[in-house]
């Protein structure tokens, strides 16, 4: 079987259900604080970039291309 790795079409994208996208974001801003040291401060920085990195991430589906 042959695979192939496609990007959903933007309106695909568009669909994350709101509390995942709440949790990935807090994941990824405490991935950027953990990497800080846990330094106060920069939570709100960390959230906002953490929220443009997972709006912005690629989401990818697989076909089979036999």
């Amino acid at each position: 079987m042959k695979v192939e790795c496609k990007s959903l079409p933007n309106t695909h994208r568009n669909h994350i259900d709101p509390n995942k996208f709440r949790q990935m974001v807090a994941e990824r801003a405490c991935f950027k604080a953990e990497k800080r040291g846990f330094s106060a401060g920069h939570e709100m920085e960390d959230w906002i970039e953490a929220e443009w990195e997972v709006s912005n991430q690629c989401f990818y589906w697989f076909v089979d291309v036999q």
